[in-house]
């Protein structure tokens, strides 16, 4: 599936050349594209490895920030993520570094989550000590007036009545004057995993940093049913303008998906970013 008009083609054939040269131990292993997320594309390697490779914009430092990010969340949260193992280099006519990680088992949910599951999750995040976390990435750690010329770019081109009230409403939010957190910045149906309908991991930290909790109070919106959204709010004790904020992400999220991505050339986002944009000016 092409996502970017300027992506990079990756194929089984590049990537079992790099895993040849690099990483020869892994070279034999049945390779399976997995995924075709928006920034990366993912290889299953063998029943216990994956493959990710970024598709556009990758990194030219071997440095893996990411890496650093696993090791100290993992042993804190309640659910699997994945742990790094390899870096790649570049090679074969790519030109960015690339990862091996572990494969997690699971499914991606096809309906809402159980709301004891992602209270658990965000707490556990806000829990852990922010130190001297990293600024997440993508600008998702940022007021969301830094979102205000893309979100209004947006609506030139994505059909929302009252969606620009409703916008104004969480850009003029008081800004989050607390303690900043550790968010996983793109908590949704694409990166979370479960096992016999129960949360059981969440994919692609590489967003992941200390910043505004509104950012992963998203998940309501994404996750979770109307009913249980006044309940998450209610148990994580979220007051009015962090609410309003994170209401602002989750519609600054589905108007610039929208605005940039159709149902042809990325349909899993599409979809979901039509739903949440709806559950949005719904509630």
């Amino acid at each position: 599936m092409r996502v970017h008009d300027d992506e990079l083609h990756i194929d089984e054939r590049l990537v079992g050349r790099l895993l040849e040269a690099q990483f020869p131990e892994w070279a034999d292993l049945p390779l399976v594209r997995a995924g075709d997320g928006t920034v990366n594309v993912i290889y299953r390697l063998g029943d216990g490895l994956s493959v990710r490779l970024p598709r556009r914009n990758g990194p030219l430092d071997e440095d893996d920030p990411e890496r650093r990010v696993l090791s100290l969340l993992a042993p804190q949260l309640p659910i699997e993520i994945p742990r790094p193992l390899a870096r790649g280099r570049p090679g074969a006519g790519y030109p960015w570094f690339w990862s091996v990680h572990t494969w997690l088992d699971g499914e991606l949910p096809t309906g809402d989550l159980a709301l004891d599951e992602l209270v658990g999750l965000v707490a556990a995040l806000q829990r852990i000590d922010p130190g001297e976390g990293p600024e997440p990435a993508y600008r998702r750690g940022k007021p969301l007036a830094f979102r205000d010329q893309a979100v209004r770019d947006a609506l030139e081109r994505v059909d929302a009545p009252g969606a620009l009230e409703r916008w104004q409403r969480a850009v003029e939010a008081p800004e989050w004057e607390g303690e900043l957190v550790w968010i996983h910045a793109d908590l949704d149906r694409r990166n979370v995993l479960v096992r016999d309908g129960r949360l059981a991991g969440v994919l692609d930290w590489e967003g992941a940093g200390i910043g505004d909790p509104a950012v992963d109070l998203m998940v309501a919106w994404k996750l979770l049913s109307p009913v249980d959204r006044e309940r998450f709010r209610e148990r994580l004790a979220v007051d009015d303008a962090t609410w309003l904020r994170a209401e602002g992400w989750v519609l600054s999220q589905a108007l610039i998906a929208l605005g940039y991505y159709t149902a042809e050339s990325n349909p899993p986002i599409h979809t979901e970013a039509t739903r949440w944009l709806a559950e949005v000016l719904a509630s």
